[in-house]
C-alpha cells in the first residue's frame, strides 16, 4: 500500500526544513536503515513522507522532473514530458491569443507545467488537495484551483483533460464512460482528452481527430480533438511518434496511401505501434517506398528500410513448421532467438524450448500470417542510422 501524503506534509516538504532534508537523505536500499536515517533527520511524524519522496523522485529521475513532489498514483499515471510538451506546442499553434487553456484534471501540474511553457494563460484544478498543493510546489506562479472537473471554473476556456484509466479497485478501463471523469460530461465545445490506446474510438463520435502518441516506441496514449481545435480540411485519424532524444515524425490519413501487396524483399518492416494503432500503415508504406507482404498484416517489406527505424534483414524464409524452423537455426548456429509473431497461433515463450537453441549467433524469427498460410522469416535485427521525418 503507498504511503498516503497529506496536506501538512507537503508543507513540510515544501518548507527550508524539508527542503534541506531532501536534500541530505539518500536511501540506500536497505528499509530497516531507511527508516531510521530518515527518522534521525526529521522525526517521527515526517519520516514516511520524506523517505517516500526521496523514492518517487528516484523513479521519475532521467523521464520527469526529479526534484517534484508526487504521489505513488500520480506518477505512475503522469503524461511523460515530451508527450505534455508535444500536445502543448500543438495547442499553441491553433489557440487564439488570450484565450484560457484549462488542465482539469491537473494531477501535481506536468501538463500545466508543458502548457505554461508556449502559452500565456493556463489555468489547472484538481479535486485532491495534496495532488494539487504539490502542483503548487512543483510549477510555482501558476494559476491553480480545487475544482471539480465537471464544474468548470472558467468560461469559453479550451479544455484540457487525463480521466483516470482505472477503477477504484485497479481494473483498467475501455469505454469513454468508465473513466473519471468521463469525456462527455466535460465542458465544450474546444476540448482535446488523453484517453487509453485501446479505446474504442467508434464511442467517442465528438472526436474530429484521433492522434496516437508513442514514445521511445511504446504506444503512450490516444489523443481526443474536438473539431475547434483541428484546423479545417484536417486529419481524422494521426500517428504522433516521438523520441526522448528529439525528433519524430507523424502520418495522417491525409497522407498517400498507394501501397502494393508483394513477396517479400530484402527487408521486413515492423511500422511503430502508433501508426499501427491509428490504421495507417498504407500510408506509412507509400511515403517510404515499402509494400504490403499481405493486405492484413502490418509488416512491410522494401529493397531498403526507413532511416532511424528497427528493421529485420531477411536471411532466408518459407513455410513455418517446428521441425524446418529448428533445422534452420541449428544449421545458422543460432543460440538466441528474439520471436515476433502477427496472426499465428504461437506462443514465443512456448516455442522457444522446442527449438533446442544452442549455438554463438543471434537471430529473430518472424511468424506471420501471409494470405491462408503462416510463414517464419529468419532475420537479422539492424537499427537503421538517421532519424524519419
Amino acid at each position: 500500500m503507498p504511503f498516503a501524503f497529506s496536506v501538512p506534509d507537503v508543507g513540510f516538504l515544501t518548507s527550508g526544513a524539508g527542503r534541506a532534508a531532501l536534500a541530505a537523505f539518500v536511501p540506500g536500499g536497505d528499509p530497516l536503515r531507511d527508516v531510521a536515517a530518515a527518522r534521525r533527520l526529521v522525526g517521527e511524524e515526517r519520516a514516511a513522507a520524506l523517505l517516500e519522496t526521496a523514492l518517487l523522485r528516484s523513479r521519475a529521475s532521467g523521464r520527469l522532473p526529479d526534484d517534484w513532489l508526487w504521489t505513488a498514483d500520480a506518477l505512475e499515471q503522469a503524461t511523460a514530458l515530451p508527450v505534455a510538451e508535444h500536445r502543448a506546442r500543438r495547442l499553441a499553434a491553433v489557440v487564439a491569443d488570450g484565450r484560457v487553456v484549462h488542465d482539469v484534471t491537473c494531477s501535481v501540474g506536468v501538463e500545466v507545467a508543458a502548457l505554461s511553457g508556449v502559452l500565456d494563460r493556463v489555468v489547472g484544478s484538481d479535486l485532491d488537495p495534496v495532488r494539487l498543493a504539490m502542483a503548487r510546489a512543483n510549477v510555482p506562479g501558476a494559476w491553480l484551483v480545487r475544482a471539480d472537473a465537471r464544474a468548470p471554473v472558467t468560461r469559453h476556456a479550451v479544455v484540457v483533460a487525463d480521466p483516470a484509466r482505472r477503477t477504484a479497485s485497479g481494473r483498467r478501463v475501455r469505454r469513454p464512460d468508465e473513466m473519471t471523469p468521463p469525456p462527455a460530461s466535460l465542458p465544450g465545445p474546444d476540448l482535446v482528452v488523453s484517453t487509453a490506446p485501446g479505446l474504442d474510438f467508434a464511442l467517442v463520435p465528438w472526436a474530429r481527430e484521433v492522434e496516437l502518441v508513442s514514445l521511445d516506441g511504446g504506444v503512450r496514449e490516444a489523443a481526443l480533438w474536438s473539431a475547434g481545435l483541428v484546423p479545417g480540411g484536417g486529419p481524422r485519424r494521426r500517428a504522433t511518434v516521438l523520441r526522448s532524444s528529439g525528433g519524430g515524425y507523424e502520418v495522417t490519413d491525409l497522407d498517400d496511401d498507394t501501397c502494393p501487396v508483394t513477396d517479400v524483399d530484402q527487408w521486413l518492416v515492423d511500422p511503430d505501434g502508433a501508426v499501427v494503432r491509428a490504421g495507417l500503415v498504407r500510408h506509412y508504406a507509400a511515403r517510404h517506398g515499402l509494400a504490403q507482404l499481405d493486405p492484413h498484416l502490418a509488416y512491410l517489406t522494401g529493397p531498403r528500410p526507413p532511416s532511424g527505424t528497427r528493421a529485420f534483414r531477411v536471411l532466408e524464409h518459407g513455410p513455418f513448421s517446428e521441425k524446418t524452423l529448428r533445422q534452420t537455426l541449428r544449421r545458422r548456429e543460432v543460440g538466441r532467438v528474439e520471436i515476433l509473431v502477427r496472426g499465428v497461433d504461437v506462443e514465443p515463450d512456448r516455442l522457444r524450448p522446442k527449438l533446442k537453441l544452442a549455438g554463438p549467433c543471434a537471430a529473430a524469427v518472424v511468424l506471420a500470417r501471409v494470405g491462408r498460410g503462416a510463414r517464419a522469416f529468419v532475420c537479422e535485427t539492424v537499427t537503421t542510422p538517421g532519424s524519419q521525418r
